[in-house]
Protein backbone atom coordinates (compact mmCIF):
# COMPACT_ATOMS: atom_id res chain seq x y z
CA UNK A 1 0.00 0.00 0.00
CA UNK A 2 2.92 2.38 0.64
CA UNK A 3 5.86 2.70 -1.72
CA UNK A 4 8.90 4.83 -1.00
CA UNK A 5 10.03 6.39 -4.26
CA UNK A 6 13.04 8.31 -3.02
CA UNK A 7 14.81 9.32 0.18
CA UNK A 8 17.06 12.21 1.15
CA UNK A 9 18.55 11.72 4.57
CA UNK A 10 15.56 10.61 6.64
CA UNK A 11 13.07 12.51 4.45
CA UNK A 12 10.93 10.27 2.24
CA UNK A 13 9.04 10.73 -1.02
CA UNK A 14 6.32 8.12 -1.41
CA UNK A 15 2.90 7.10 -2.66
CA UNK A 16 0.13 5.51 -0.58
CA UNK A 17 -2.75 3.53 -2.09
CA UNK A 18 -6.25 3.89 -0.64
CA UNK A 19 -9.67 2.66 -1.82
CA UNK A 20 -10.36 6.18 -3.12
CA UNK A 21 -7.08 6.91 -4.86
CA UNK A 22 -3.36 7.35 -4.46
CA UNK A 23 -1.83 9.84 -2.05
CA UNK A 24 1.48 11.44 -2.99
CA UNK A 25 3.59 11.98 0.12
CA UNK A 26 4.65 14.03 2.01
CA UNK A 27 1.06 15.27 2.23
CA UNK A 28 -0.93 17.85 4.14
CA UNK A 29 -4.48 16.70 4.91
CA UNK A 30 -7.13 19.40 4.93
CA UNK A 31 -9.23 19.40 8.11
CA UNK A 32 -13.00 19.32 7.62
CA UNK A 33 -13.95 18.45 11.19
CA UNK A 34 -17.69 18.23 10.58
CA UNK A 35 -17.46 17.12 6.92
CA UNK A 36 -16.82 20.71 5.88
CA UNK A 37 -13.91 23.12 5.84
CA UNK A 38 -14.68 26.06 8.11
CA UNK A 39 -14.78 29.08 5.86
CA UNK A 40 -17.37 27.92 3.34
CA UNK A 41 -15.33 25.58 1.11
CA UNK A 42 -16.93 22.51 -0.46
CA UNK A 43 -15.47 19.36 -2.01
CA UNK A 44 -15.14 21.01 -5.41
CA UNK A 45 -13.10 23.84 -3.87
CA UNK A 46 -10.83 21.25 -2.26
CA UNK A 47 -10.12 19.72 -5.66
CA UNK A 48 -9.20 23.12 -7.09
CA UNK A 49 -6.75 23.93 -4.30
CA UNK A 50 -4.95 20.60 -4.68
CA UNK A 51 -6.22 18.76 -1.59
CA UNK A 52 -5.41 15.04 -1.65
CA UNK A 53 -6.88 13.87 1.67
CA UNK A 54 -9.79 15.30 3.66
CA UNK A 55 -9.96 14.71 7.41
CA UNK A 56 -13.12 14.58 9.54
CA UNK A 57 -13.72 13.95 13.24
CA UNK A 58 -15.52 10.98 14.73
CA UNK A 59 -16.64 12.69 17.93
CA UNK A 60 -18.21 15.70 16.20
CA UNK A 61 -19.97 13.67 13.51
CA UNK A 62 -21.26 11.27 16.16
CA UNK A 63 -22.93 14.21 17.92
CA UNK A 64 -24.39 15.61 14.70
CA UNK A 65 -25.76 14.49 12.36
CA UNK A 66 -24.95 11.04 13.82
CA UNK A 67 -23.08 8.24 12.09
CA UNK A 68 -26.26 6.37 11.14
CA UNK A 69 -27.46 9.39 9.17
CA UNK A 70 -24.14 9.55 7.33
CA UNK A 71 -24.21 5.80 6.70
CA UNK A 72 -27.78 5.97 5.37
CA UNK A 73 -26.64 8.72 2.99
CA UNK A 74 -23.97 6.39 1.59
CA UNK A 75 -21.05 7.29 3.85
CA UNK A 76 -18.93 10.43 4.13
CA UNK A 77 -17.76 10.37 0.52
CA UNK A 78 -21.28 10.59 -0.87
CA UNK A 79 -22.54 12.79 1.95
CA UNK A 80 -20.03 15.57 1.21
CA UNK A 81 -19.50 14.69 -2.46
CA UNK A 82 -15.77 14.07 -2.05
CA UNK A 83 -14.34 11.24 -4.14
CA UNK A 84 -10.79 11.31 -2.74
CA UNK A 85 -9.33 9.64 0.35
CA UNK A 86 -10.76 10.49 3.78
CA UNK A 87 -9.15 10.00 7.19
CA UNK A 88 -11.28 10.09 10.32
CA UNK A 89 -9.77 11.00 13.67
CA UNK A 90 -10.96 8.65 16.40
CA UNK A 91 -12.33 11.14 18.91
CA UNK A 92 -9.28 10.50 21.09
CA UNK A 93 -8.17 14.13 20.88
CA UNK A 94 -11.42 15.11 22.57
CA UNK A 95 -10.21 13.02 25.53
CA UNK A 96 -7.58 15.77 25.76
CA UNK A 97 -9.49 18.87 24.68
CA UNK A 98 -12.60 18.15 26.76
CA UNK A 99 -10.61 17.32 29.90
CA UNK A 100 -13.07 19.11 32.18
CA UNK A 101 -16.02 17.24 30.66
CA UNK A 102 -14.79 13.63 30.66
CA UNK A 103 -13.85 10.62 32.75
CA UNK A 104 -11.47 7.88 31.57
CA UNK A 105 -11.42 4.24 32.61
CA UNK A 106 -10.32 0.95 31.07
CA UNK A 107 -13.55 0.54 29.11
CA UNK A 108 -13.44 3.94 27.47
CA UNK A 109 -14.29 7.58 28.04
CA UNK A 110 -17.42 9.25 29.40
CA UNK A 111 -17.96 12.67 27.83
CA UNK A 112 -20.26 15.53 28.52
CA UNK A 113 -21.38 16.84 25.15
CA UNK A 114 -20.09 20.35 24.51
CA UNK A 115 -23.33 21.01 22.58
CA UNK A 116 -26.11 20.13 25.00
CA UNK A 117 -24.40 18.69 28.09
CA UNK A 118 -25.73 15.13 27.68
CA UNK A 119 -23.50 12.28 28.81
CA UNK A 120 -21.85 10.16 26.11
CA UNK A 121 -19.73 7.05 26.51
CA UNK A 122 -17.22 6.06 23.84
CA UNK A 123 -15.18 2.86 23.94
CA UNK A 124 -12.50 1.84 21.43
CA UNK A 125 -15.12 -0.41 19.80
CA UNK A 126 -17.61 2.47 19.65
CA UNK A 127 -15.06 4.72 17.97
CA UNK A 128 -14.32 2.08 15.33
CA UNK A 129 -18.03 1.35 14.77
CA UNK A 130 -18.67 5.04 14.20
CA UNK A 131 -15.73 5.34 11.79
CA UNK A 132 -16.88 2.23 9.95
CA UNK A 133 -20.33 3.78 9.51
CA UNK A 134 -18.71 6.96 8.19
CA UNK A 135 -16.80 4.85 5.64
CA UNK A 136 -13.46 6.65 5.72
CA UNK A 137 -10.42 5.13 4.05
CA UNK A 138 -8.23 5.51 7.13
CA UNK A 139 -9.62 5.03 10.63
CA UNK A 140 -7.53 6.17 13.57
CA UNK A 141 -7.23 4.06 16.71
CA UNK A 142 -8.88 5.37 19.87
CA UNK A 143 -6.24 6.76 22.22
CA UNK A 144 -5.64 9.25 24.97
CA UNK A 145 -3.70 12.39 24.13
CA UNK A 146 -1.91 13.45 27.33
CA UNK A 147 -1.18 17.11 27.98
CA UNK A 148 2.49 18.08 28.19
CA UNK A 149 4.00 18.20 30.73
CA UNK A 150 2.55 15.25 32.66
CA UNK A 151 4.01 12.95 35.28
CA UNK A 152 5.89 9.90 34.09
CA UNK A 153 3.62 7.67 36.17
CA UNK A 154 0.47 8.95 34.49
CA UNK A 155 1.98 8.91 30.98
CA UNK A 156 3.08 5.28 31.45
CA UNK A 157 -0.38 4.28 32.70
CA UNK A 158 -2.08 6.10 29.83
CA UNK A 159 0.24 4.70 27.16
CA UNK A 160 -0.27 1.13 28.36
CA UNK A 161 -4.04 1.66 28.22
CA UNK A 162 -3.78 3.18 24.74
CA UNK A 163 -2.01 -0.01 23.62
CA UNK A 164 -4.78 -2.19 25.05
CA UNK A 165 -7.34 0.02 23.33
CA UNK A 166 -5.45 -0.39 20.03
CA UNK A 167 -5.76 -4.17 20.27
CA UNK A 168 -9.51 -3.79 20.74
CA UNK A 169 -9.73 -1.36 17.80
CA UNK A 170 -7.90 -3.79 15.55
CA UNK A 171 -10.18 -6.71 16.47
CA UNK A 172 -13.33 -4.62 15.99
CA UNK A 173 -12.33 -3.27 12.57
CA UNK A 174 -11.34 -6.72 11.31
CA UNK A 175 -14.82 -7.96 12.21
CA UNK A 176 -16.61 -4.98 10.71
CA UNK A 177 -14.67 -5.19 7.46
CA UNK A 178 -15.99 -8.77 7.06
CA UNK A 179 -19.61 -7.69 7.60
CA UNK A 180 -22.21 -7.20 4.90
CA UNK A 181 -23.53 -3.67 4.72
CA UNK A 182 -20.22 -2.11 5.77
CA UNK A 183 -19.73 1.17 3.90
CA UNK A 184 -16.04 0.56 3.15
CA UNK A 185 -14.79 -3.02 3.61
CA UNK A 186 -11.22 -1.87 2.85
CA UNK A 187 -11.02 0.63 5.68
CA UNK A 188 -7.53 0.75 7.18
CA UNK A 189 -6.49 1.24 10.80
CA UNK A 190 -3.58 3.48 11.79
CA UNK A 191 -2.10 3.03 15.27
CA UNK A 192 -1.05 6.01 17.37
CA UNK A 193 2.22 6.28 19.28
CA UNK A 194 1.97 7.99 22.67
CA UNK A 195 4.36 8.53 25.56
CA UNK A 196 4.36 12.25 26.20
CA UNK A 197 7.86 13.73 26.18
CA UNK A 198 9.45 10.62 27.70
CA UNK A 199 11.56 9.22 24.90
CA UNK A 200 11.99 5.77 26.44
CA UNK A 201 8.20 5.40 26.83
CA UNK A 202 7.74 6.58 23.23
CA UNK A 203 10.23 4.01 21.94
CA UNK A 204 8.78 1.20 24.06
CA UNK A 205 5.28 1.97 22.79
CA UNK A 206 6.37 2.20 19.14
CA UNK A 207 8.10 -1.18 19.44
CA UNK A 208 4.84 -2.63 20.79
CA UNK A 209 2.51 -1.26 18.14
CA UNK A 210 4.79 -1.96 15.17
CA UNK A 211 4.44 -5.67 15.94
CA UNK A 212 0.75 -5.41 14.97
CA UNK A 213 1.70 -4.77 11.31
CA UNK A 214 -0.88 -2.04 10.79
CA UNK A 215 -1.19 -0.14 7.48
CA UNK A 216 0.19 3.06 9.04
CA UNK A 217 1.50 4.64 12.23
CA UNK A 218 0.90 8.05 13.75
CA UNK A 219 2.80 10.01 16.36
CA UNK A 220 0.24 11.69 18.60
CA UNK A 221 0.36 13.79 21.72
CA UNK A 222 2.78 16.42 20.41
CA UNK A 223 2.22 20.15 19.83
CA UNK A 224 0.08 20.12 22.99
CA UNK A 225 2.11 22.40 25.20
CA UNK A 226 5.75 21.47 24.71
CA UNK A 227 8.30 23.70 22.87
CA UNK A 228 8.95 22.87 19.21
CA UNK A 229 12.50 21.81 20.06
CA UNK A 230 11.16 19.15 22.42
CA UNK A 231 8.84 17.89 19.70
CA UNK A 232 11.75 17.59 17.28
CA UNK A 233 13.80 15.73 19.89
CA UNK A 234 10.94 13.23 20.42
CA UNK A 235 10.69 12.69 16.66
CA UNK A 236 14.46 12.20 16.41
CA UNK A 237 14.22 9.44 19.00
CA UNK A 238 10.99 7.61 18.13
CA UNK A 239 10.61 7.81 14.33
CA UNK A 240 13.54 5.42 13.63
CA UNK A 241 11.56 2.74 15.49
CA UNK A 242 8.48 3.13 13.25
CA UNK A 243 8.27 0.58 10.42
CA UNK A 244 10.25 1.81 7.43
CA UNK A 245 7.77 0.43 4.90
CA UNK A 246 4.67 2.10 6.44
CA UNK A 247 3.51 5.73 6.29
CA UNK A 248 4.14 7.94 9.32
CA UNK A 249 1.66 10.58 10.40
CA UNK A 250 2.38 13.46 12.80
CA UNK A 251 -0.99 14.47 14.20
CA UNK A 252 -2.07 18.10 14.57
CA UNK A 253 1.14 19.75 13.29
CA UNK A 254 1.48 22.52 12.29
CA UNK A 255 3.33 25.55 10.93
CA UNK A 256 5.32 25.35 7.67
CA UNK A 257 8.55 25.30 9.71
CA UNK A 258 7.23 22.51 11.96
CA UNK A 259 6.31 20.41 8.95
CA UNK A 260 9.60 20.93 7.09
CA UNK A 261 11.51 19.89 10.22
CA UNK A 262 9.27 16.84 10.71
CA UNK A 263 9.65 15.77 7.07
CA UNK A 264 13.41 15.92 7.56
CA UNK A 265 12.90 13.48 10.44
CA UNK A 266 10.92 10.98 8.35
CA UNK A 267 7.24 12.05 8.66
CA UNK A 268 4.91 11.56 5.65
CA UNK A 269 1.40 12.73 6.70
CA UNK A 270 0.27 15.94 8.42
CA UNK A 271 -2.96 17.65 9.42
CA UNK A 272 -3.69 20.87 11.27
CA UNK A 273 -6.52 23.38 11.65
CA UNK A 274 -3.94 26.19 11.82
CA UNK A 275 -4.07 27.43 8.20
CA UNK A 276 -7.87 27.65 8.07
CA UNK A 277 -8.29 28.94 11.64
CA UNK A 278 -5.57 31.58 11.22
CA UNK A 279 -7.07 32.61 7.88
CA UNK A 280 -10.40 33.42 9.51
CA UNK A 281 -8.54 35.77 11.86
CA UNK A 282 -6.64 37.46 9.03
CA UNK A 283 -3.27 35.76 9.54
CA UNK A 284 -2.21 34.79 6.03
CA UNK A 285 0.77 32.83 4.74
CA UNK A 286 2.93 34.22 1.93
CA UNK A 287 6.24 33.31 0.31
CA UNK A 288 7.84 36.12 2.36
CA UNK A 289 6.30 35.20 5.71
CA UNK A 290 3.04 35.71 7.59
CA UNK A 291 0.98 38.90 7.32
CA UNK A 292 -1.88 40.15 9.49
CA UNK A 293 -4.28 41.57 6.94
CA UNK A 294 -6.11 43.44 9.73
CA UNK A 295 -3.23 45.91 10.02
CA UNK A 296 -4.11 49.42 8.86
CA UNK A 297 -1.19 49.52 6.41
CA UNK A 298 -3.19 47.21 4.12
CA UNK A 299 -6.24 49.51 4.03
CA UNK A 300 -5.40 50.81 0.55
CA UNK A 301 -3.03 48.06 -0.60
CA UNK A 302 -3.99 47.03 -4.13
CA UNK A 303 -1.70 44.00 -4.23
CA UNK A 304 -2.90 40.42 -3.82
CA UNK A 305 -2.17 38.63 -0.54
CA UNK A 306 0.83 36.93 -2.18
CA UNK A 307 2.07 37.99 -5.60
CA UNK A 308 3.56 34.51 -6.14
CA UNK A 309 0.24 32.73 -5.45
CA UNK A 310 -2.19 31.64 -8.18
CA UNK A 311 -5.19 30.88 -5.95
CA UNK A 312 -8.66 32.23 -6.72
CA UNK A 313 -8.30 34.89 -4.03
CA UNK A 314 -4.93 36.20 -5.16
CA UNK A 315 -5.94 36.22 -8.83
CA UNK A 316 -9.00 38.35 -8.22
CA UNK A 317 -8.92 40.39 -5.01
CA UNK A 318 -6.72 42.95 -3.28
CA UNK A 319 -5.43 43.06 0.25
CA UNK A 320 -7.52 46.20 0.77
CA UNK A 321 -10.74 44.41 -0.21
CA UNK A 322 -10.06 41.36 1.94
CA UNK A 323 -9.20 43.58 4.91
CA UNK A 324 -12.47 45.45 4.40
CA UNK A 325 -14.45 42.19 4.35
CA UNK A 326 -12.86 41.02 7.60
CA UNK A 327 -13.44 44.35 9.33
CA UNK A 328 -17.06 44.34 8.12
CA UNK A 329 -17.61 40.78 9.35
CA UNK A 330 -18.61 39.55 5.89
CA UNK A 331 -18.75 35.77 5.48
CA UNK A 332 -16.97 36.13 2.13
CA UNK A 333 -13.84 37.17 4.04
CA UNK A 334 -13.57 33.73 5.62
CA UNK A 335 -14.03 31.92 2.32
CA UNK A 336 -11.41 33.98 0.48
CA UNK A 337 -8.80 33.87 3.24
CA UNK A 338 -9.22 30.11 3.83
CA UNK A 339 -8.95 29.43 0.09
CA UNK A 340 -5.64 31.28 0.10
CA UNK A 341 -4.10 29.65 3.17
CA UNK A 342 -5.10 26.12 2.20
CA UNK A 343 -3.87 26.69 -1.36
CA UNK A 344 -0.59 27.94 0.10
CA UNK A 345 -0.20 24.79 2.22
CA UNK A 346 -1.04 22.41 -0.61
CA UNK A 347 1.29 24.23 -3.03
CA UNK A 348 4.04 24.15 -0.41
CA UNK A 349 3.77 20.37 -0.24
CA UNK A 350 3.87 20.14 -4.03
CA UNK A 351 7.16 22.07 -3.91
CA UNK A 352 8.46 19.79 -1.15
CA UNK A 353 7.69 16.68 -3.22
CA UNK A 354 9.42 18.19 -6.26
CA UNK A 355 12.45 19.03 -4.11
CA UNK A 356 12.59 15.43 -2.90
CA UNK A 357 12.19 14.12 -6.45
CA UNK A 358 15.12 16.25 -7.57
CA UNK A 359 17.33 15.61 -4.54
CA UNK A 360 17.12 19.20 -3.34
CA UNK A 361 15.04 18.92 -0.18
CA UNK A 362 17.80 19.90 2.24
CA UNK A 363 18.52 23.07 0.25
CA UNK A 364 14.77 23.81 0.12
CA UNK A 365 14.44 23.25 3.85
CA UNK A 366 17.31 25.59 4.72
CA UNK A 367 15.97 28.32 2.43
CA UNK A 368 12.32 28.20 3.44
CA UNK A 369 12.10 27.17 7.12
CA UNK A 370 13.08 30.56 8.50
CA UNK A 371 11.62 32.58 5.64
CA UNK A 372 8.12 31.16 6.04
CA UNK A 373 8.19 31.77 9.79
CA UNK A 374 8.79 35.52 9.51
CA UNK A 375 6.09 37.91 10.71
CA UNK A 376 5.77 40.80 8.29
Amino acid sequence: MFKILKTEGRARRGVFDTPHGKVQTPVFMNVGTQAAIKGGLDAFDLKKIGCQVQLSNTYHLHLRPGEETVKNMGGLHRFMHWDGPILTDSGGFQVFSLAKLRKIDEEGVSFQSHIDGRRIFMSPEDSIRIQSALGSDIAMAFDECVENPATREYVKQSTDRTYRWLLRCKTELEELNKSQGTVNNEQMLFGINQGGTYNDLRIEHMKQIRELELPGYAVGGLAVGEPAEVMYEVLDEVVPYAPEEKPRYLMGVGTPANMLEAIARGIDFFDCVLPSRNARHGHLFTHDGVININNKKYQEDSRPIDEQCDCHTCRNFSRAYIRHLLKAGEVLAYRLTVIHNLTFYNRLFEKIRIALDEGGFEVFRREWTERLSQRI
